[in-house]
């Protein structure tokens, strides 16, 4: 009986959804933006779909970074490409004169999650790529949304710009933060930010900063039977590390992270290895616990060395901001969110979405969640989690973000069940619920120049009077090789 009263409960929040939406709606109608996000629906689910089916990697991302250019520069977009050094990042402008809005937008695929489109695990390539963070969504939709405003400006003839960040790599190779560093924020009012979810809210926590650093130890090779005591293990170095970086551990901040792996560690067993190296990735809530997190590292690593006699080389690969909260601007994303309202799912989509929950062993209930937007929640201090280069745009600019409902709810994030949800028509509903966010947000914003007076003040007293922006990654260049195997 509980069940069928919850079927009961969610069939009318589906049933109800459209309607209340088309309620909200109704003073958007002649809105040109909302008008033209509502007629392009196959075009940005064909546009999705194949980025989908080409997952590329990090900085390898060539063709969908050029189906996003070539759709903006059709629509009256001047694009600057291979911009800060990064053959597949681009900034894309319209209009003219302030304020000027800045919307993020990514496209990059993780390794090893490739998937069809079916409620069961199917990879289509053993091992290949898949988006399973909806990164093929992502920059679609904030496409989406800055032709929606592109649209809206023309006809309206109001002044204003609107700035697309095609940013690569987020995966782990940092593409904003090379963005952030080389100046492309500057000019810029506010930025608005999205990312695909297993729901539909405003996001309120800051995450965590982090450290990417690849070690590289060195030894001298030699027969690890015949005459081992030649040889100086490079992969000796290595595990003398991760010891001591696990004894460490207990003593660490509660919500800081260390996460390792060792992509090289030797061709053979009877050969001592001259080369090994290990990828860390070191998380912090604040800047401050992880710079002496990341330095009690180093110094674990020369100890290593130091110890088996072989010689180790730092490399940062990466490293992202915390993200800086603005409570006045994320107040406009929920505003519009709401009025947008959640993903509503066809019969076919609801059947799809059932098979997902079924096999992670939750009730069909949970599905309420891709049809409702929850509120606002109070600002949520960092307690652990993942990590984004946003954060240092947020640091840069006032930022705000917000998800909608492209991942089924219940599904693990980086995960089949998110890479077989966003190829579909699901995904597609989110990214365009996204355009209209963007575009309904852009407008109330270049309405009124004193709110964003007010953003932007708020961003002043939380970022602090003697902030001075330091990348965490120095003054490399892009790593534009991370994702290759070496």
């Amino acid at each position: 009986m509980k069940r069928i009263i919850s079927l009961l409960l969610v069939s009318g929040v589906f049933l109800a959804q459209p309607v209340l939406a088309q309620k909200k709606n109704k003073k958007e109608k002649n809105n040109v933006a909302i008008e033209y996000l509502d007629q392009s629906f196959s075009l940005y689910d064909g546009l999705q779909k194949k980025i989908w089916q080409n997952p590329e990697l990090g900085f390898l991302e060539t063709k969908s970074s050029e189906l996003l250019q070539n759709h903006l520069k059709e629509n009256g977009f001047k694009v600057e490409a291979g911009v800060a050094d990064m053959p597949t990042a681009f900034v894309a402008t319209y209009g003219t004169g302030s304020p000027v809005i800045g919307i993020l937008a990514e496209f990059d695929a993780l390794p090893g999650l490739s998937q069809d489109t079916v409620p069961y695990r199917k990879p289509l390539e053993e091992g290949g790529n898949g988006h399973g963070c909806g990164h093929n969504l992502f920059g679609v939709g904030s496409v989406s949304g800055a032709v929606a405003i592109s649209k809206w400006l023309a006809n309206s003839g109001h002044q204003g710009t609107i700035k697309v960040f095609g940013s690569p790599a987020e995966e782990g190779g940092g593409g904003k933060v090379y963005l952030v560093r080389e100046g492309f924020f500057q000019g810029v009012d506010v930025v608005l930010d999205w990312h695909p979810g297993s729901g539909n809210g405003v996001s309120v926590g800051g995450g965590t900063a982090i450290q990417m650093v690849d070690f590289h130890f060195y030894g001298k090779s030699a027969h690890a039977a015949g005459s081992p005591w030649r040889g100086r293990s490079a992969l000796d170095g290595v595990e003398a590390l991760n010891y001591m970086v696990n004894l460490l551990r207990e003593h660490v901040p509660t919500y800081s992270r260390i996460h390792y792996v060792i992509p090289n560690g030797g061709e053979a067993p009877n050969v001592v290895p001259d080369y090994a190296r290990v990828s860390y990735y070191i998380r912090s809530p604040k800047r401050k616990d992880l710079k002496e997190l990341k330095e009690w590292i180093y110094a674990a690593a020369e100890g290593a060395a130091a110890g088996t006699q072989t010689r180790v080389e730092p490399e940062i690969i990466a490293g992202f901001y915390e993200r800086l909260y603005n409570k006045k601007l994320a107040e406009v994303l929920q505003r519009n969110l709401e009025k947008v309202g959640g993903v509503i799912y066809d019969e076919r989509e609801r059947k799809f979405a059932q098979e997902i929950v079924k096999g992670l062993g939750e009730d069909d209930s949970i599905l309420i969640h891709a049809a409702t937007v929850r509120p606002l929640a109070e600002e949520r201090p960092s307690n652990g989690g993942g990590s984004s280069d946003v954060g240092d745009v947020s640091w840069t600019v006032p930022t705000a973000s917000f998800g909608t409902a492209g991942f089924i709810p219940g599904s693990a994030g980086h995960s089949w069940q998110n890479v077989a949800s966003d190829g579909t028509t699901i995904g597609t509903k989110a990214l365009i619920n996204a355009g209209k966010v963007f575009a309904l947000s852009a407008i109330e914003l270049f309405n009124n120049t004193a709110l964003i007076g007010e953003i932007k003040a708020e961003f002043e007293k939380r970022r602090g009077p003697n902030f001075k922006y330091e990348p965490l990654l120095g003054d490399r260049k892009p790593a534009l090789n991370y994702r290759l195997k070496k």
